[in-house]
């Protein structure tokens, strides 16, 4: 039988689900995950190898999870609407998610729009289906039906794995024979150094609140790795001194929670003890700063690392 591969974008307005159903498909935690806006800001990979059975296509699906589309007010935004738009240039297959328990409007039409411009196959997929009345289904399908031609459309529950079986079927189905891009044990490309800031990050969304999430990033300043000890150290940018005021805490309460979480669940990932040291560092006008959203992509952090000694 034969093998086929691909990459698979999937598409969105922010929290309609898209780093869910890649942790889903992938069985692991490729991406944070929060109920606030804007939590992914850049691509992020997920290889999901699929053995072949009895009438089914085995192959290796390249999915690529995306920032919330979004029409962009700063230099951040803009940033992430590239990671967007290169996401889709090149790929097989586009899985465009909507969220059932949200009235459509004029920010789905937006992603719709980017879909149809691509001119890639499109899944549509309605995400949370496990949270509205099943009477109300058909006649979503047939509202969105009406707006484009989607290849398929598959009422999904990301987050209780409902539709999920599906889904990977489908998608293997319409991606074309093609080599084996990456050997069986690789998942993501992510670098682990790039997977900490994030966890870091994850756990300040779910600790603060207002608008110091969105006006916050992390940067890993140190990642040494021993057998039984790796020492991390990593600096929490945010514009103001009154949000540094929050993220710190009385008498370094707040900072303390964050780290403490942060550490654990770094721990789990890697198997080692670890040491974390968090440092918070107020930059205005980060987000507005092209030059320093530039240094937040993990590629261009690991080109800088390994720059000055190459041959």
């Amino acid at each position: 039988m034969s093998f086929h591969s691909g990459f698979v974008c999937i598409l969105g307005r922010p929290n309609v689900g898209k780093s869910t159903l890649l942790n889903a498909l992938a069985g692991e935690k490729l991406a944070i995950v929060s109920p606030k806006p804007q939590t992914t800001r850049n691509r992020i990979q997920g290889v999901i190898h699929v053995p072949a059975a009895k009438g089914k296509l085995g192959g290796q699906a390249i999915l690529i999870d995306t920032p919330g589309v979004h029409k962009p007010d700063s230099a951040l935004g803009r940033k992430m609407m590239v990671e967007v738009r290169e996401a889709l240039e090149g790929c097989d297959l586009i899985l465009l998610i909507a969220d059932v328990t949200e009235k459509s409007g004029a920010a789905d039409q937006f992603v719709l729009d980017l879909a149809k411009s691509s001119g890639t196959p499109t899944f549509l997929l309605l995400n949370k289906i496990d949270r509205i009345d099943k009477a109300k289904l058909l006649p979503l399908i047939d509202q969105w039906r009406k707006l484009y031609d989607f290849k398929e459309v598959i009422p999904i529950s990301a987050l209780k794995r409902n539709g999920l079986d599906i889904l990977l079927s489908d998608v293997m189905n319409t991606l074309p024979e093609g080599p084996k891009y990456f050997s069986e044990d690789h998942i993501t490309d992510q670098p682990t150094r790039f997977m900490v800031g994030e966890i870091i990050r994850e756990q300040i969304l779910s600790a603060t609140r207002q608008e110091v999430p969105y006006f916050t990033t992390v940067i890993v300043e140190r990642f040494e790795e021993g057998e039984k000890l790796t020492r991390i150290a990593a600096a929490i940018y945010c514009e103001r001194e009154s949000q540094k005021g929050i993220l710190v805490g009385t008498g370094g309460s707040m900072l303390k929670k964050i780290g403490t979480a942060a550490r654990l669940e770094i721990e789990n990932m890697i198997g080692t003890k670890v040491f974390l040291e968090l440092f918070v560092k107020v930059r205005p006008g980060w987000r507005n700063s092209r030059e320093f959203v530039e240094e937040l992509d993990w590629r261009r952090q690991l080109e800088n690392l390994v720059g000055p000694h190459r041959g």
